[in-house]
């Protein structure tokens, strides 16, 4: 099975809110974000055709900003994965016709603030500090801001992420109309014209005649 086989199976199971495709998370991008008023879950999809090689990379930016992350995975990744998870994470076996849960995903304690703040827009998160007495913000660039939510603790986790999955769930109508804009834009164009290959033919050499000496 192939990435979009499994997310046409994992859509319809994500009920309530809104589910975003390949949310920018720390550096990487999440595959599927599942966000309602009380939760964002991430899900991460493998593929018969995928490798396991940047789950080491993949996991900890989205443990650092997701309240739940599942793996989404075909059999023949799953014996190799689950030494890599800790047993927070939730996994998810793809067959042919539906996906079954072989663990679900639990709580994880361990999201931090800058990384949910990453989730948003820079001016979106000065919007937020402004309403903790915060000075200055119009000047700092967004590692200044991260390396403040690091240090301030008074700056409560609930109260920006909560904020986060406002401001994600809002934006998803205006996702939604861009996208309709850009298929449209894709079935409008011409379609290409494949270029043909020009048949190189090469001459044979004649042997050359080797001159007698006399």
């Amino acid at each position: 099975m192939n990435d979009p086989d499994i997310r046409a199976l994992l859509y319809p199971l994500l009920q309530s809110g809104v589910y975003v495709d390949e949310l920018p998370t720390g550096t990487t991008r999440a595959d599927v974000v599942h966000i309602t008023p009380a939760f964002m879950h991430g899900y991460e999809v493998k593929g018969d055709g995928d490798t396991l090689q940047r789950v080491g990379s993949q996991l900890p930016c989205y443990a650092r900003a997701y309240d739940f992350v599942t793996f989404v995975v075909t059999e023949k990744h799953l014996a190799k994965l689950l030494p890599q998870l800790p047993e927070w994470v939730g996994v998810l076996v793809a067959t042919e016709q539906e996906l079954r849960e072989h663990r679900p995903a639990c709580y994880n304690a361990t999201v931090e603030r800058a990384a949910v703040a990453g989730l948003l827009r820079l001016e979106e998160v000065k919007q937020f500090l402004l309403g903790y007495g915060l000075h200055h913000l119009p000047v700092l660039r967004r590692r200044d801001v991260a390396k403040l939510l690091q240090t301030s603790h008074s700056i409560p986790l609930s109260a920006l992420a909560q904020f986060a999955r406002e401001r994600l769930i809002a934006r998803m109508p205006q996702r939604l109309e861009n996208r309709a804009v850009r298929k449209a834009e894709r079935q409008a164009r011409p379609a290409r014209k494949t270029k043909r290959k020009k048949r190189t033919t090469t001459r044979k050499k004649s042997p050359q005649r080797v001159a007698k000496r006399t």
